[in-house]
């Protein structure tokens, strides 16, 4: 088995679909609706492979959101995307980018539990956690 993609419910599927695609890199494979139930998605992937599914419902309800990765993993379920960069430099430079795009500072660039690994956290427009790591070598 292998991951195939992650889904986040988001409050505004255009603006999160915006967001995700100028943020990440992502291009989008499909947009869809469930008939009969207000659900509407889109499938986003970067040149990497992996997917994000943006999925959207008008009756949808805040769900618990944590201001950061120590808060994250003292709630039960989804804690955070993680992302990974090659470089030690490149967390801090993808990091930059990501707050420059609108993402809300977590935890600012340092060194990670792993030896010689560096990691970050934002959060996107709409709450949700994403880690950025660099995989020591």
């Amino acid at each position: 088995m292998r991951l195939d993609h992650i889904g986040i419910s988001v409050p505004d599927l255009e603006a999160a679909t915006r967001w995700y695609r100028t943020a990440l890199h992502l291009t989008e494979e499909r947009a869809f609706s469930v008939p009969g139930t207000g659900l509407r998605g889109v499938m986003l992937r970067h040149a990497t492979r992996y997917r994000v599914e943006l999925l959207h419902r008008p009756d949808a309800v805040p769900g618990l959101t944590a201001d950061g990765p120590l808060e994250a993993a003292g709630t039960l379920g989804y804690g955070h995307l993680c992302l990974s960069v090659d470089t030690a430099a490149e967390v801090d430079t993808e990091y930059a980018r990501l707050v420059a795009a609108g993402a809300a500072v977590r935890m600012r660039p340092c060194p990670a539990p792993r030896p010689d690994a560096r990691m970050a956290f934002v959060a996107d427009p709409f709450g949700n956690l994403i880690e950025l790591i660099n995989r020591a070598p």
